[in-house]
């Protein structure tokens, strides 16, 4: 299965801002020293968020990122979907170029893009509220 690292930290970063207690915007800088993730790895990853609507940045002194939605309404599955790189189970580049060859699908194709499903449907099933 690949889930990328990208992903991942993603959910780490929003999570950190969901479970801040100050209720102040929270600073790219502030998050990468409590999740140890690289802060230009970070700026990446937020602008993908920014623009899905998952969190918005505050300018100015004190500045940061806030949650644009409320914790119950941001499923783990919009915050991995924001960052664009899908979980993959198969080998497919996309639907119609199939797996093996031009066109076909690998005898398995069916079973494991269930199972992509799957994983999407257990991760909308858990917002951060759950977390």
């Amino acid at each position: 299965m690949i889930l990328t690292t990208k992903a991942r930290y993603a959910v780490m970063a929003v999570l950190e801002i969901s479970d801040d207690s100050t209720g102040q915007p929270l600073s790219l800088l502030t998050i990468s020293q409590r999740q140890k993730i690289s802060l230009s790895y970070l700026e990446q990853i937020f602008s993908h968020l920014k623009k899905s609507g998952i969190v918005s940045s505050v300018k100015g002194p004190g500045g940061g990122y806030i949650l644009e939605k409320k914790r119950d309404e941001i499923t783990v599955a919009q915050i991995v979907k924001a960052i664009g790189e899908p979980i993959k189970m198969t080998r497919c580049k996309t639907e119609k170029k199939g797996c093996v060859n031009v066109g076909v699908k690998c005898k398995t194709h069916h079973l494991w893009h269930g199972l992509e499903n799957r994983i999407y449907d257990y991760l909308d099933s858990i917002s951060l509220q759950n977390l």
